[in-house]
């Protein structure tokens, strides 16, 4: 498509990024089926399910660290997750264009569904009994979903009763828990360390 002179600038305007002559118009980033999700590749399989986190810039920061990680993808629900847009397409600093999504309709009927494809289920729980330092190496490896809630909410309840380990994050500190995307990174790379070990 021919872009006139100055229809950049126009645009942008004088506050925003400086294209430098070059523009891409591209469509809506795709979206996959759970089921090819969950078949993912050899090797212990890793997907991360967001439980009504809706703020796009957390989203994007989560796909970061998720495909940072070594997930096979992302499982957003229809209804409590904003859309792939250019906020969460910047926050994931380009991971979202790597990493698969599934979206999905009923999120208790999905974990149930990748409970039966041989995952286990690990929630982040800053009330869970058990620290995710402190539990046995052979509980964190196989097949995991880790299940991330919204801020200051967490998971639902509907959501909690399907974890099959809930785990929390020691801290140590005056503050009482972490960013949601903070919390995802010393989960997720704690898994992979673990994954490695065994």
């Amino acid at each position: 498509m021919a872009i006139r002179e100055g229809e950049l600038d126009q645009d942008f305007g004088d506050e925003g990024p400086n294209p430098q002559g070059v523009a891409l118009e591209v469509g809506p980033l795709p979206e996959v089926d759970l089921e090819d999700l969950a078949a993912g590749a050899e090797g212990a399989r890793r997907l991360i399910v967001l439980d009504g986190v809706e703020d796009p810039q957390n989203v994007g920061a989560l796909a970061r660290v998720a495909e940072g990680a070594g997930c096979l993808g992302m499982v957003l629900s229809r209804r409590r997750a904003p859309p792939l847009s250019p906020a969460v397409a910047r926050a994931s600093a380009g991971a979202i264009e790597w990493l698969p999504v599934a979206r999905v309709t009923n999120l208790s009927r999905t974990i149930n569904y990748l409970k039966q494809e041989g995952f286990w289920v690990v929630g982040a729980d800053p009330d869970a009994p058990e620290s995710l330092f402190r539990m046995p190496d052979r509980v964190l490896q196989g097949d995991l979903v880790v299940v991330m809630g919204a801020e200051g909410r967490g998971l639902r309840p509907e959501i909690e009763k399907l974890i099959d380990h809930p785990v929390r994050i020691e801290m140590k500190g005056q503050v009482a828990s972490l960013n949601v995307s903070t919390a995802a990174a010393v989960l997720l790379f704690e898994l992979q360390r673990r994954a490695e070990v065994g």
